[in-house]
């Protein structure tokens, strides 16, 4: 069963939820996350008891005029206006579409698999990305010979579109050239072989087609047509593309953010879209959700160390056994979780409620009362709440994830040891979660007699005796503190940018206008992009890639997984998106 499908039969599963008549299925992993937060978000909502029908509120404004979600209009270039509709018209065409199979089914044939403990960029392994590179040059030729590249860290593309006004800040467009691998014990499972790009008539088949592939060459095939339509920017337009983002881009995104700090200097651009969320129908509302955050990470080893000895002689408590109550400790004591003011997930549930008809009236007075009342975001914090998913994209979450301990079966355990993983809500930190850490296990740690160290600071006396030892540290690095939220009120003008983009691609790609046909909501991301090494570039990065379920259909998942596959039509959609952004951001009076 894939990601997607699970999500919805645990939906369904959940007490107080209806079943819906149909679903929505994504095709791209960190599309899914956010279908995760719709779906665990529309599961709570829906709990409530419907007082009186939901259309006794307005659709965009609530009661007393208050607007919890203000959309922006939808954006369509005025000044590039004239090759806007070219190539609107351009990308209806069978012809175009043919181009569109051509280009990401060239790209998805390339294998470019990351594995973990790859090493250095001067292994040979990494020589399958020059195959790519070439590929990218053929298929593009008036990209390559129009925009400035130079490779960073020998397999890092960095393209440079120079702008006639250098005064402005340049956009940048990121997406990365890296896949996750595919098992070969999985293989047989495929509908169609992982790297064929085979196109069934509808959907593009193979392993990168919509993560992250679908994103790269989407830029490529906008900038190519928008060059071929002569097409001379005002605006610098940068494109990034790492090459191991699903091994933390240490090489690629870390050595790219690197390079343009020192070419271009901290906040030098105006905004950056990377990989991350699309839209999706909930609760009879189509629902666009750029993600303006990243929570954190922190991966916490706690080991445990005693005297060894024979089994036959045990002593009350082994180092496994003291371990193991260590762990109880903390999956009895899960992280305090509130829905805070103003913070992501509290945004995205109140463009959920004042904009999804099919969820209870009563929410949306407590969503409306919340901003001014504490016991109404209380009540609105337990009904959402009721659904796991949603709560662990708001609050810091752990998971034991690794453990190891003895020898031998008539040895005693001289030392064992676990691995937590946190994810730290956007509203905490690195310091806070290992605060608590701390605290958590320090009642334990004097009952066992354990000398207790936690990150380099001795937590216990150190001149009491001590049975063995208790230590907690960080494993995998350091962690990575939540990212900095992306401005999205109606007076941050990217974002708003962004939104009216989002909504002229969506109705030019189905012949309708207007501003209220796709609401676009900021949402989070729980997982980390490349985006992480970017944070000093600009304080306007958005996650968000288009995917969507394109013209009422349903595709499989397959992200991470087998089966991965991507609606041409979703493809032509994501190539009208990033050419509509590129035209408005080059028009725009954006620094």
């Amino acid at each position: 069963m894939s990601q997607a499908n699970l999500v919805e039969k645990v939906a369904d599963q959940l007490p107080g939820v209806n079943a819906r008549t149909s679903t929505t299925k994504f095709s791209k992993a960190k599309v899914i996350t956010f279908k995760i937060t719709l779906v665990a978000l529309a599961i709570s909502i829906s709990t409530y008891f419907v007082k009186k029908p939901w259309n006794d509120f307005p659709v965009s404004t609530l009661e007393n005029g208050i607007n919890l979600c203000p959309q922006a209009d939808e954006l369509v270039p005025k000044k590039n206006g004239e090759i806007w509709e070219s190539l609107q018209h351009s990308y209806n065409t069978e012809e175009f579409k043919a181009r569109a199979i051509d280009w990401l089914g060239g790209a998805v044939r390339i294998p470019t698999e990351t594995f973990d403990n790859m090493g250095d960029v001067t292994e040979p392994v990494w020589e399958k990305f020059l195959p790519l590179h070439g590929y990218l040059k053929d298929s593009f030729p008036l990209l390559h010979s129009n925009l400035e590249l130079t490779k960073v860290n020998t397999y890092g593309l960095l393209y440079v579109w120079k702008g006639s006004d250098s005064t402005l800040k340049p956009l940048l467009l990121a997406a990365h050239q890296d896949v996750v691998p595919v098992l070969e014990t999985t293989i047989n499972e495929w509908q169609h072989p992982p790297f064929s790009g085979y196109f069934d008539g509808e959907s593009l088949w193979g392993r990168g087609s919509c993560d992250d592939k679908s994103g790269l060459i989407g830029i490529m095939s906008a900038i190519e047509s928008m060059l071929e339509n002569s097409f001379k920017p005002t605006r610098t337009v940068v494109i990034a593309s790492g090459f191991d983002e699903e091994v933390s881009g240490m090489r690629g995104a870390h050595s790219l953010a690197t390079e343009m700090l020192e070419r271009f200097g901290e906040n030098a651009f105006t905004m950056l879209i990377d990989e991350g969320s699309g839209y999706s129908e909930v609760y009879g509302r189509v629902i666009a959700v750029p993600a303006i955050a990243e929570k954190g990470s922190l991966n916490v080893r706690i080991k445990v160390t005693s005297p060894g000895g024979h089994s036959s002689l045990p002593p009350p408590h082994t180092s496994i056994g003291m371990l193991a109550e260590l762990l109880v400790q903390y999956e009895k004591t899960p992280f305090e979780v509130h829905l805070t003011r103003g913070s992501p997930t509290y945004r995205s549930a109140q463009c959920m409620a004042q904009h999804a008809p099919g969820i209870s009236s009563s929410l949306k007075e407590h969503i409306l009362r919340a901003e001014h009342c504490d016991r109404a975001l209380r009540a609105a914090e337990q009904e959402l709440f009721k659904n796991r998913a949603f709560m662990s994209l708001v609050g810091t979450t752990q998971a034991i994830d690794l453990v190891d301990g003895g020898v031998k079966v008539n040895a005693l355990p001289e030392q064992a040891w676990a691995i937590v993983n946190h994810r730290i809500s956007t509203e905490s930190s690195i310091a806070a979660t290992k605060a608590r850490d701390i605290e958590l296990l320090g009642s334990l740690a004097n009952n066992f007699n354990l000398s207790y160290t936690a990150f380099g600071n001795r937590i216990s006396n150190e001149d009491a005796p001590a049975y063995g030892t208790l230590t907690l540290s960080t494993a995998f690095g350091d962690g990575l503190e939540p990212a900095p939220v992306t401005p999205s009120g109606e007076d941050a003008a990217p974002f708003q940018l962004l939104s009216g983009s989002i909504k002229a691609a969506y109705n030019s790609h189905r012949n309708i206008s207007g501003s209220d046909a796709i609401i676009v909501s900021p949402g989070i991301m729980s997982g980390n992009t490349d985006t992480r090494f970017y944070w000093k570039l600009t304080d306007h990065i958005f996650r968000y890639g288009h995917l969507g379920v394109a013209g009422g259909g349903s595709l499989p998942s397959g992200v991470h997984t087998v089966n991965e596959a991507i609606s041409i039509n979703n493809f032509v959609e994501m190539i009208r998106f990033y050419t509509t952004l590129v035209l408005n951001v080059d028009e725009s009076s954006l620094p």
